[in-house]
C-alpha cells in the first residue's frame, strides 16, 4: 500500500520522566503503516521552527516516512503534557494554545492534491482541522478520518460522506449510541466504521456487516500512548492486502497491544527542560 498521513504533529511532554516523544495521530499512524509493510509512506503537515520540530523530522526520517510536502512556520510545535497512571494509561494534563498546532491547518494546493493522488490511501483526523478539504481530498485519493471522541451527529455529517474509513473511540458509549453511528456513516457513504471499546476490544462493520474483536493481552502495559493509532494503521496495511475484514482487526489488535509495551507513540525519546 502507497500509503500518506496529512495532518497533526506534536511532541507528547512525559512530565515524571522529563522526557518528549514524537506523536500526533497523522505521524503516528504513517510511521505505524511503514513499519507494517506499506510502501512509499509520506507525512504532510505543519512543522514548527523548533528543536521539538526538527526531533520529529529526524523520527520520521528513521522511520522511512518522508515529508517533502509538508509547511513549516514560525510556531512552537504542539507539546501537550502527559502523566501515567499506576496501569500506563495516559492522561493528557493541557498544555499552551499557541502552538502550530492550534493556530494553524494545512491549505491543500493543486499540486499538493496531485501529490496525494499517487497514493493507495490518505489518513487524517479530527485533530488536523483538515474539514474544508476534504472535499478535494477524497477526489484526489480515498480516505481514512480518526474522529477519536468527536462523534455528534453533526459531525459526522460533515466528514462521512467524503470518507470510505471512519474510526471511532468509544469505551464510554452505550451500545445504542454505537449502532446510531455506524448507521449514520454508513448511510452517509462510508464503507467501513469501527469503534474501539477499550478492554471491550472493537466493533466494526463493513457495509452492514458486522464484526466484533476483542483485545489482545500487552506482555507488559508500559503506556497506552498511540496504541489506538497503532491499531488504525495494522488494520488498514492488512485490510488493503487481503480485504478479510476478521484478519485485518486481528492483526491490529495485536499492533495495539505491542504499542502499549513501550513509552510513546512509536519511541524515540528525547529530554526536555521546564
Amino acid at each position: 500500500m502507497k500509503f500518506i498521513a496529512v495532518g497533526d504533529n506534536v511532541v507528547d511532554c512525559y512530565l515524571d520522566q522529563k522526557m518528549y516523544y514524537p506523536g500526533g495521530n497523522a505521524v503516528n499512524v504513517a510511521v505505524n503503516c511503514s513499519r507494517h509493510g506499506a510502501s512509499p509512506v509520506a507525512y504532510m503537515g505543519v512543522f514548527g521552527d523548533d528543536p521539538e520540530a526538527e526531533h520529529i523530522k529526524r523520527c520520521l526520517e528513521k522511520e522511512n516516512v518522508t515529508w517533502d510536502y509538508s509547511r513549516k512556520t514560525y510556531a512552537a510545535s504542539g507539546h501537550p503534557g502527559v502523566n501515567l497512571t499506576p496501569d500506563g494509561d495516559r492522561v493528557f494534563v493541557g498544555g499552551p494554545k499557541d502552538t502550530a498546532q492550534h493556530i494553524f491547518r494545512i491549505r491543500l494546493m493543486p499540486k499538493d492534491l496531485a501529490y496525494i493522488g499517487g497514493f493507495d490511501l490518505c489518513h487524517t483526523s479530527c485533530y488536523s482541522g483538515i474539514e474544508p478539504e476534504l472535499p478535494a481530498l477524497a477526489a484526489a485519493c480515498p480516505v481514512s478520518f480518526d474522529f477519536s471522541v468527536s462523534n455528534t451527529d453533526e459531525y459526522i455529517r460533515t466528514v462521512a460522506p467524503h470518507i470510505r474509513f471512519a474510526f471511532f473511540s468509544g469505551s464510554d458509549l452505550e451500545e445504542k449510541r454505537i449502532e446510531e453511528i455506524i448507521e449514520l456513516c454508513h448511510a452517509l457513504g462510508t464503507e467501513v466504521v469501527g469503534v474501539t471499546l477499550g478492554s471491550r476490544g472493537a466493533s466494526f462493520s463493513r457495509l452492514g456487516r458486522r464484526y466484533s474483536q476483542p483485545i489482545k493481552p500487552a506482555e507488559k502495559v508500559v503506556d497506552t500512548m498511540g496504541a489506538g493509532d497503532s491499531f488504525i494503521a495494522g488494520f488498514l496495511v492488512k485490510y488493503y492486502d487481503n480485504g478479510d475484514m476478521e484478519e485485518s482487526l486481528d492483526f491490529a489488535a495485536g499492533c495495539a497491544a505491542e504499542t502499549c509495551g513501550f513509552h510513546g507513540g512509536f519511541g524515540y525519546p528525547h529530554p526536555f527542560e521546564e
